[in-house]
């Protein structure tokens, strides 16, 4: 079995994403993890390598790809779908999340989005539109599955207040309407794939799962019970042996993922299904299986990407300029002939 995991830093090499990356690599799946950082990093390097020998598997690489910038995105699946003949896909899973602290300090992507919406949304968006060709053109008797990770805050996610901005989301309800949208998503894609029809007339064998790992001992849960404040992580250590056994290890958060990953009984039928505590539910939004919200929620998406892409075009297009511009100006001053009279020197005083 192949396996593409697809993780910003926190989502790949550590907590849950880090969890099913071992235990995949374990059962001599090829791994891709895909980072921010290039894959000379040293702190990557050194990741790499120890999961290859705690493991025995060979099969683990990663590429670099920025969650953070759509260009990056771009680049990435592009030079992926152009690959020709099309490269492996057997599974894609989405582990990157972004949360903000309460008090924790604002940052923004480099196409000038809150990170929450940037990589909980628009990155999974932008990622999955451009490697759907890859998706639908895997062999027909391959089981292909992209697997999405939400958090029961979804319930809570609140679509009207999402504006025409780059900042979209409504305050006090961020997080958890990014991840309403991300599961609305993973349903209208799911949709997407089924409509097409493949060359070989066989039916579509890519699913989408959506996965609740539940409540889990990570880097994100700890920034979110800390609320990025230093009394919080004062307090967070002082309950430490509460948290311990009232949350799940990264392990035991991994099993739903797992299980979305290798179930064999999610091979058959329909995809779009919601796994919880490792169990199939239903959803408890109806926005989620509605075409109405997956139709609004798509078309948002296309347009925003697009008008981004292109403020991104311009920006990098004036920079290259700037940097033309500097390289001639550099370039004439090193050629330009230099006085070899210099004021004060002995020579010029003896001409006067």
């Amino acid at each position: 079995m192949g396996d593409f995991d697809m993780a910003s830093k926190m989502g790949g090499t550590s907590g849950i994403g880090g969890a099913v990356a071992h235990d995949l690599a374990g059962r001599g799946a090829q791994i891709i993890l895909l980072t921010r950082y290039a894959p000379s990093d040293p702190f990557l390097v050194d990741y790499i390598e120890d999961l290859r020998s705690s493991t025995g598997n060979e099969l683990i690489y990663a590429e670099q790809v920025n969650l953070l910038s759509l260009h990056s995105l771009r680049l990435f699946a592009t030079k992926w779908v152009d690959n020709a003949p099309p490269r492996r896909l057997d599974m894609l899973i989405l582990c990157a999340d972004a949360l903000n602290p309460r008090f924790g300090v604002r940052t923004k992507t480099q196409d000038g989005l809150d990170p929450v919406w940037g990589i909980n949304y628009l990155a999974n968006f932008q990622l999955l539109s451009i490697l759907s060709p890859a998706l639908r053109a895997q062999p027909p008797d391959r089981d292909v599955r992209i697997i999405f990770t939400t958090c029961a805050s979804y319930v809570g996610g609140d679509l009207k207040g999402i504006k025409d901005s780059k900042d979209p989301l409504p305050l006090g309800r961020k997080y958890e309407t990014s991840k309403l949208a991300s599961m609305i998503f993973a349903q209208a894609f799911q949709k997407h794939l089924d409509e097409y029809k493949r060359p070989d007339k066989q039916p579509n064998n890519a699913r989408v799962m959506i996965v609740d790992p539940g409540f889990t001992r990570t880097p994100g849960m700890r920034r979110w019970m800390t609320m990025g404040s230093l009394w919080g992580l004062l307090l967070y250590v002082i309950l430490w042996p509460l948290w311990w056994l009232v949350l799940k290890s990264p392990i035991e958060g991994a099993q739903g993922i797992l299980r979305a990953a290798m179930g064999a009984d999610f091979g058959r039928g329909h995809g779009g299904k919601f796994l919880r505590e490792c169990r199939e539910t239903e959803y408890g939004r109806k926005e989620i299986t509605d075409e109405a919200a997956q139709q609004k929620l798509w078309n948002f998406g296309e347009k925003q990407i697009e008008a981004l892409e292109k403020e991104g075009a311009v920006k990098r297009a004036k920079e290259r300029k700037e940097k033309e511009i500097d390289w001639e100006v550099k370039s004439m001053q090193a050629n330009q002939p230099q006085d070899s009279k210099t004021p004060g020197s002995r020579r010029s005083r003896k001409q006067e």
